[in-house]
């Protein structure tokens, strides 16, 4: 099959849609299907075997100059013009633009390809792209879950008017998601808000979970005693790292213990301030930019690890700590008790936003080595039994198959009623 897998944005080795599309389309080609991903900025890192087109795009919210006004020699048409628009009076335009954009494209090609899978653009385009050729849309979470979170984290009016501008999207999405003929999802928890909060038909919404990638396995070495980790793919409330940092500070007044954190904190934003506040410079250290191998020996590295979120439409990170033998603190949130499955035998649950309960719990992991090396060896025989790449690329192909052959069953009848 002829697939062309869409995603607005790509961003390599962190961030969910990136890695998706990066381990999805692997494994779509080693069944035998041919597969190109059209991708807007920052753009995928892919096999060799899956092909590239770069979609484009003014990117600009690219670092280090987000929110960047481009020069007029930039801009080629009045999708552009829309988008520098948008993005001035505080609005996100990127679903809705990329959309547009690979419609387009898709509108020259459209023998090119047998199926189209959209990767949570859910821009007005899509109907479009619907209309031409048999199409899947995979929604990790709906982004409405995100805008309550920030929602209740803005402090003043000012801002929760901002945050509502950002947001301003997420009605597009919900309106383009319940005319969707099939959607993908990938956690019970994900289905649930996705019928809630963009009233999509629940007969329509499939369960696939998310795999992870045969490179995650434990360490070779041994771990580094008192280290903390923890992933954060954005500097924002929902990740919960407020919560993990007053624990942090709580714990080292009794333990050495050091917080190693992945993410790229905002310049000057919360995460950053709360550091200071607390006193946590030595404590805490930031990194970046890994590479996989660079990640997986992280990962292998800590002695606890901890996913502090606040939601999860899936949380692949704490598969793929699960994967490495890593026991685990993670909040009882979202699809993330899916994931981990019952209390304390691949991880331990605590109430998310619950300081006091999160400290506690990574005390008492970090002063029994035990149960850790239990927790540990039960969590990489989760992920080895339910959570492959192979297993996400075979129901999603029968997926394909479903809207394919709906679309051919159809087409004589509408053939038919024309003549």
């Amino acid at each position: 099959m002829r697939v062309a897998l869409l995603s607005y944005r790509s961003k390599p080795h962190c961030g969910g849609q990136g890695v998706y599309v990066r381990h999805l389309s692997r494994a779509l080609v080693a069944l035998g299907h041919e597969v190109e991903v059209l991708s807007g900025a920052p753009y995928p890192d892919l096999d060799p075997e899956v092909r590239l087109t770069k979609v484009p795009s003014l990117d600009l919210y690219r670092e280090p100059d987000p929110f960047r006004t481009p020069r007029l020699s930039e801009l080629r048409d009045l999708v552009d013009v829309s988008e520098v628009l948008e993005m001035w009076t505080g609005g996100f335009p990127e679903p809705r633009t990329f959309s547009r954009r690979v419609a387009r494209i898709l509108a020259r090609r459209r023998d090119d390809f047998d199926v189209v899978h959209d990767n949570q653009t859910l821009g007005w385009g899509l109907r479009d792209v619907e209309a031409m050729l048999p199409t899947v849309t995979t929604i990790h979470h709906p982004i409405t879950v995100d805008r309550r979170t920030d929602l209740a984290a803005a402090p003043t009016l000012r801002k929760r008017l901002g945050v509502r501008r950002w947001y301003g999207f997420t009605r597009m999405q919900a309106r383009v998601a319940r005319a969707a003929g099939h959607v993908l999802t990938v956690s019970e928890s994900s289905r649930r808000d996705i019928v809630r909060d963009f009233r999509v038909d629940p007969a329509r919404v499939q369960v696939v979970p998310l795999g992870v990638d045969e490179a995650f396995r434990p360490p070779p070495e041994p771990r580094v005693p008192g280290r903390l980790l923890a992933m954060a793919s954005a500097d924002a409330p929902m990740k919960g790292v407020a919560t993990l940092l007053e624990a942090v500070a709580k714990l080292r007044t009794e333990r050495d213990v050091h917080l190693v954190l992945v993410s790229r904190p905002t310049p000057g934003g919360r995460t950053e301030r709360l550091v200071d506040e607390l006193g946590l410079h030595d404590a805490v250290s930031f990194v970046h930019g890994l590479d996989d191998d660079e990640l997986v020996a992280l990962m292998g590295s800590a002695e606890v690890a901890c996913v502090p979120s606040l939601y999860e439409g899936f949380s692949l990170p704490t598969a793929e700590l699960m994967a490495c033998a890593t026991p685990l603190v993670v909040s009882r949130a979202g699809a993330i008790p899916e994931v981990v499955g019952p209390d304390g035998e691949c991880a331990d649950l605590v109430e998310p936003g619950d300081v006091g309960q999160l400290e506690h719990a990574l005390a008492a992991l970090l002063d029994d080595p035990e149960r850790r090396a239990r927790m540990g060896r039960a969590g990489r025989a989760r992920v080895l039994e339910r959570f492959s790449w192979r297993a996400v690329a075979e129901a999603t192909v029968a997926a394909y198959d479903e809207v394919v052959a709906g679309r051919s069953a159809a087409r004589p009848v509408e053939e038919e009623s024309t003549c």
